[in-house]
């Protein structure tokens, strides 16, 4: 399943467009303008090479030549020549700069557990990129070209994901790995960092003056997190209309509750946008042009499907839009502004994650709620009195179980799902001594989102799965909607239709990558066009 999924990724080249990029290549993108979703998923999944604009080179060179002036001069700045967080009194000489700086890395890697995946770590890798790269955290560009090349080399380090309040401690074990002291996956095991990085040639790198708090400075890791999560439930609530129309189709359903003049009398524009969408994926269904009159309305979770999918996809883009401001701002304190042939160093609370924490968490709520109706779809599907069909969707059932389980699993995982949903960002313990009195918990809340948005695709994945066996008790003579005849083309490659028992985990875990991958709604959109 996996080996699939990977070959989709790469294939999908919508993965790995970057708008900011001077030429078409699809493998590479270009830092130095405005960062989106697509290009930051190119690089962690699709691990498209980075490459740095003369516009991105120049800024970063002249916040560096500000730093090493102020240093010369023997300024007072925080975390360049005083202590971190509560020691911030402390005046610290230009001889220990670089020990300080070796320092925070070392007392600050305190994250614990299981590590971030070698996709998430890339991700965070490119928005540590993105944030150093904006001109306002006076690194040297020498470090912003070694994170670089380790992400081109794919050279990840090992970072455990448990621990951190928002920033600090993962960014802190990925700054080990760069200077040396690290491990870095090889071949899925982590390894001595520096034992990895003599076999490509490369010495740990030394840390100037604020290049060790800039790299632990920030909201880097949550919208990193975010990113994925957020790029992901985008993407699902396309492949929950596509799934809720031919669940609608297979239900024998009503098309008057989506028709265009109802939708004016409420005029939101995400719910006209979904009504469409499915009138556009069943406007040749024979089915639902027999079905009028069937009945005069559907149950909720047919007929209510553009009510709760546009309120879930305006939720699901707000959240996007926060996600792709947040990445193109810097979020490192003290920020170095430069003014004329001196400027400021000015210390502020950039490193602030409330805006992906109360985005993610809005769009977590959202998501569990697209997936409690997925969920009821299904079970609607697979029950005889309510859908007509044969329980469980399979001949003779009693000796067969069919798909009975899998509705146990998508209620596993949509109470997993809700647990999930209690927002992180309403929790604040107070660190550092009372210095940090409040704190946002804005990467509690991207790691979960990231968990709910793998689930919600598990769950539609699983009413997909009832919708493709539910075809094989439908009139033969009258033919679906030519999306989903193309879709269960595609699922018949690789799932036969059941007649009796058999193993179901491969099958899901298929449809899942098929949701993941934006397969399902490529195929759909080679017919309809753009869904919105």
């Amino acid at each position: 399943m996996l080996n699939y999924l990977e070959t989709e990724l790469k294939q999908n080249g919508n993965l790995a467009k970057d708008t900011n990029a001077k030429n078409e290549n699809t493998n590479r993108v270009e830092l130095g303008g405005t960062a989106t979703l697509e290009a930051l998923v190119a690089v962690a999944r699709a691990k498209a090479e980075v490459i740095f604009s003369d516009a991105y080179c120049q800024r970063v060179n002249r916040s560096r030549t500000l730093v090493e002036k102020w240093i010369r001069e023997g300024r007072v700045m925080y975390g360049i020549t005083t202590g971190f967080g509560a020691l911030c009194d402390r005046v610290i000489s230009e001889e220990e700069t670089a020990q300080l700086q070796k320092n925070i890395i070392l007392s600050h890697s305190t994250s614990v557990g299981e590590p971030l995946s070698i996709e998430q770590t890339r991700a965070v890798m490119f928005m540590m990129l993105q944030n150093m790269g904006q001109g306002f955290s006076g690194v040297s560009l020498a470090l912003l070209e070694r994170i670089r090349l380790m992400l081109n080399l794919d050279l990840i380090p090992f970072a455990p994901r448990e621990g951190s309040v928002g920033y600090l401690s993962v960014e802190a074990h990925i700054g080990m790995a760069i200077i040396g002291l690290g491990k870095i996956f090889e071949n899925g095991v982590p390894v001595e960092s520096r034992l990895v990085l003599h076999k490509h040639g490369l010495e740990p790198f030394v840390l100037g003056a604020k290049e060790g708090l800039a790299l632990i400075s920030g909201t880097t890791s949550p919208t990193a997190l975010a990113a994925l999560a957020i790029f992901d439930m985008k993407t699902s609530t396309l492949s929950a209309d596509i799934i809720g129309a031919l669940s609608l189709e297979a239900n024998h359903g009503n098309i008057k509750a989506f028709d265009e003049r109802l939708m004016q009398a409420r005029p939101y524009a995400e719910q006209g946008n979904t009504a469409a969408n499915v009138r556009m994926l069943l406007q040749d269904s024979e089915v639902i042009k027999a079905s009028e009159g069937h009945r005069l309305q559907d149950a909720l979770s047919l007929r209510a499907i553009p009510q709760l999918h546009g309120a879930v996809k305006r939720m699901i883009q707000d959240a996007v839009r926060t996600v792709e401001e947040e990445m193109n701002t810097c979020s490192d304190n003290p920020i170095i502004w430069p003014e004329g042939d001196d400027g400021h160093a000015m210390s502020g609370c950039h490193c602030d994650s409330s805006y992906v924490g109360l985005a993610m968490d809005s769009a977590a709520i959202a998501a569990t709620t697209l997936a409690k109706m997925s969920e009821r779809r299904n079970y609607r599907l697979i029950t005889e009195h309510l859908s007509g069909m044969p329980w469980f969707l399979i001949q003779n059932p009693g000796l067969n179980s069919g798909l009975m389980i899998p509705q146990y699993t998508q209620a596993g995982l949509l109470n997993d799902m809700k647990i999930l949903s209690h927002p992180a960002s309403v929790d604040s313990i107070p660190t550092c001594g009372g210095q940090e009195d409040y704190v946002a918990m804005g990467y509690n809340a991207a790691k979960k989102a990231l968990s709910i948005a793998e689930k919600l695709e598990y769950i539609l994945a699983i009413e997909l799965l009832s919708v493709y066996q539910a075809h094989q008790f439908l009139d033969p003579g009258v033919k679906p909607a030519s999306v989903t005849a193309a879709i269960l083309k595609e699922i018949g490659k690789h799932i036969p239709v059941s007649s009796q028992d058999q193993f179901l985990y491969p099958h899901m875990e298929y449809l899942k990558a098929l949701i993941h991958s934006g397969r399902l709604v490529e195929i759909a959109e080679s017919y309809v066009g753009s869904m919105l």
